[in-house]
């Protein structure tokens, strides 16, 4: 649009002879809930200058309609409701209710910039997206769109908040949407949006979310989990009311003052157990939950003691994070006890405080902003977490390789460890010594040749658990392995170890890229080589590249399709585009072992030489390679334009990851007796995880390195054999 109609356009808006009231009119149903609501804690004159805004939103968005078919400012209007209920401050509340008017109307920054500040503008730019701006794919530009919302945050992180509501309206409204399109939102929803939410404490948001985004993702399971709670619901009332009975009977007698409140787990709280442990539903809803809240922080560690008096704790299951808070802020003490007829029993214990910012988390701040400057645990830690994202954002070659590097990033179940110094060093679970290396200092990961747990040499892909010491040698000269990425979690150190990775495997990346254009001109039957060089440069142009190394790089790198870069070169020929496809070539690529690094193997299924397998081409990574059973190659199979036919040559060679789980009796020397079954074999055993069923059966994850599926079930056999092994199974 030109200058002149915006500044038309925007004349219209705000002048009087518009006939636009400056304040809505009495009884106006779509704004007098979000008034109810902005009147609890906000002084009149606010509560008027958001009235006036809704107003103009109102009539900017006049004549436009949801799917629904509901009038479009009922969205802001909801989004706008959605902060109230968490206490934004004014502006926010004025922002939620504008956040679409420079993409949907013809308002101007400029305008929301003179009309309501610069706070508010900034605000409003940082929640819009990028639609004026063209890019090669639907999921380059929701990268973009996901970066410039990060990289606003880091400036104010309101813009978050907005953007969260935002997408907790659109997920409460989502079943008018098409299914494929509901499925897809909700797998952003829980990919991106809800670990955002943890990260930044807004428990409440991300509950709801999660509710949500699985309801939409997965209705049938949903509805099968959902039937299966609402039977057993009336027995677990009369055992929850049970515990609560006696926990109110225990402080009576006690004196104590607290509230006590019981509640049953989340559906999708159930479903994500079911899924990680392989358990079935009736084995994960035994668990029971238990909040009590208090007024200080002497009576919480009080009421631990009073909790543990009343029913026997489960060894190994307490966690502090009152002295060691989560990432996010959160504070709580968390157990789990032996309740009635044996059953395990959570129990979270906080001061009142802790629990708003439990839900409400860094929006807590403008609740609690009178009572002081809002620099609490929870401001501060979501604050460093903002600022080492312009680092990564720094690092990150593109939109893509940004978000993918921040989403790994987001699950932020914490591991505490000690410096040589004493100092408390905090990363995500299944963290490493190069993961901690990195959190130190940059130049300590880019030099780390070696690493000694509790003064112990141990290697480098050691999975590092609560309360170890880590202490990181370095020596001049050395560099990051490529080895490092297949086993470092934190988006730093994954960022950094690539960032100096990119030139060294440039020349895989050309070599893989030429092997790939070859394939894709079998189809045409002819060889680069036979292309004449003017037509491959013109094809090169087409691309965007200045030289052929730098195309083949690029295709190598899954930046672009060589099925397409073919069909543009046989164009390029004049042999016209009947007969060709810009799709899949039928000619597998063969792995023999040896591709490098532009070629990897998913960490979801661990393919190995024997597996059915699918190759699906990422950008920046090259081609992934699942096994065709894995659930996520089914998913990627609705994008064909990206998958690769890939088989395993007949002399592969090399070692690969593989992993197994068994259920296991605790026996003593169980674990020796495995790991000595394993070894027999040839295979290598990368790491070992347990998770404690019961007092009887653990289960035991072991993550191999083997040559083939031969191997792999030469070792599942013999682990059968074992007496203390009820169960094994391939993960």
């Amino acid at each position: 649009m030109s200058a002149e109609p915006l500044e038309s356009a925007m004349s219209e808006l705000s002048s009087p002879a518009a006939g636009i009231p400056s304040v809505p009119a009495a009884g106006d149903a779509i704004f007098a809930p979000l008034e109810r609501l902005l009147v609890e804690y906000l002084d009149a004159p606010s509560t008027e200058r958001i009235a006036q805004a809704y107003v103009f939103a109102a009539h900017a968005h006049e004549g436009q309609t949801r799917v629904s078919g509901e009038p479009y400012i009922t969205h802001p209007v909801a989004v706008a409701g959605i902060l109230a209920g968490l206490r934004m401050d004014e502006k926010t509340i004025i922002a939620a209710l504008l956040h679409d008017v420079i993409e949907d109307t013809p308002t101007g920054h400029e305008y929301i910039l003179a009309e309501y500040g610069a706070e508010v503008a900034h605000l409003v730019e940082g929640v819009s997206k990028l639609d004026q701006i063209r890019f090669k794919s639907k999921a380059e530009q929701q990268a973009a769109n996901f970066r410039k919302m990060m990289m606003a945050m880091v400036e104010d992180v309101r813009v978050i908040l907005i953007k969260l509501a935002d997408r907790l309206h659109n997920m409460r409204t989502l079943g008018v949407m098409r299914p494929d399109k509901r499925r897809r939102i909700a797998r952003e929803t829980l990919e991106i949006y809800t670990p955002i939410a943890n990260r930044l404490g807004l428990n409440s948001l991300r509950h709801e979310l999660e509710a949500l985004g699985f309801q939409a993702m997965y209705p049938m399971r949903y509805c099968v989990l959902e039937q299966a709670l609402r039977k057993v619901r009336g027995n677990r009332r009369e055992v929850m009311r049970t515990i609560e009975d006696a926990f109110n009977a225990r402080l009576e007698d006690e004196g104590m003052q607290a509230e006590v409140q019981t509640r049953e787990k989340r559906l999708y709280s159930i479903y994500r157990k079911m899924v990680q442990k392989h358990v079935s539903f009736e084995e994960v809803f035994d668990v029971f939950a238990v909040r009590i809240v208090t007024d200080s922080v002497d009576n919480v560690y009080r009421l631990l003691g009073l909790a543990h008096n009343l029913y026997k704790p489960l060894p190994g299951r307490f966690k502090d994070y009152i002295a060691i808070p989560k990432a996010n802020g959160y504070q709580s003490l968390h157990t789990v006890l032996f309740g009635p007829h044996g059953i395990p029993l959570e129990v979270q214990i906080r001061t009142r405080e802790m629990h708003q910012f439990a839900e409400s988390g860094i929006a807590a701040h403008w609740l609690y902003k009178a009572k002081g400057d809002g620099t609490g645990a929870t401001q501060a830690r979501a604050r460093d977490w903002l600022r080492e994202l312009l680092d990564i954002q720094r690092q990150a070659g593109n939109p893509q390789e940004f978000l993918e590097s921040v989403k790994g990033d987001l699950f932020p179940d914490e591991v505490y460890v000690f410096t040589p110094m004493g100092e408390i060093m905090e990363l995500p679970r299944r963290s490493t010594p190069i993961d901690f290396a990195y959190a130190v200092h940059t130049d300590v990961g880019n030099s780390c040749v070696a690493c000694k747990i509790d003064r112990q040499f141990a290697p480098l892909s050691s999975v590092l658990r609560n309360g170890q010491t880590i202490e990181i040698i370095t020596a001049p000269g050395t560099a990051p392995s490529p080895n490092w990425l297949s086993f470092a979690v934190t988006a730093k150190a994954r960022t950094h170890i690539r960032t100096f990775l990119k030139g060294l495997h440039a020349d895989e990346a050309v070599q893989l890229g030429a092997r790939l254009l070859d394939k894709a001109l079998e189809t045409h039957q002819i060889a680069l080589a036979d292309i004449d060089a003017e037509r491959v440069m013109h094809c090169v142009q087409d691309q965007y590249q200045t030289t052929l190394n730098e195309l083949l790089r690029e295709i190598g790198l899954g930046n672009r399709m060589a099925a397409l870069v073919a069909l543009c070169l046989t164009a390029k020929m004049g042999e016209g585009e009947k007969g060709s496809r810009p799709g899949l070539n039928n000619a597998p690529l063969i792995l023999r072992g040896s591709e490098g690094l532009v070629v990897s193997f998913a960490k979801c299924c661990h393919p190995i030489p024997g597996d059915p397998i699918i190759g699906f081409v990422s950008t920046g990574r090259g081609v992934v390679v699942h096994r065709r059973q894995c659930g996520n190659a089914v998913e990627l199979a609705s994008r064909p334009e990206n998958l690769m036919p890939v088989e395993w040559a007949s002399d592969v060679s090399g070692d690969y990851q593989a992993e197994i789980a068994l259920n296991a009796k605790n026996l003593r020397g169980g674990l020796a007796r495995m790991a000595g079954t394993i070894a027999e074999t040839g295979a290598d055993i990368d790491n070992v995880s347990f998770d404690d069923r019961d007092q009887n059966v653990t289960v035991i994850t072991f993550l191999l390195r083997v040559s083939n599926r031969l191997q792999l079930a030469q070792i599942i056999r013999r682990l059968k054999r074992d007496q203390g092994v009820l169960k094994v199974w391939r993960t």
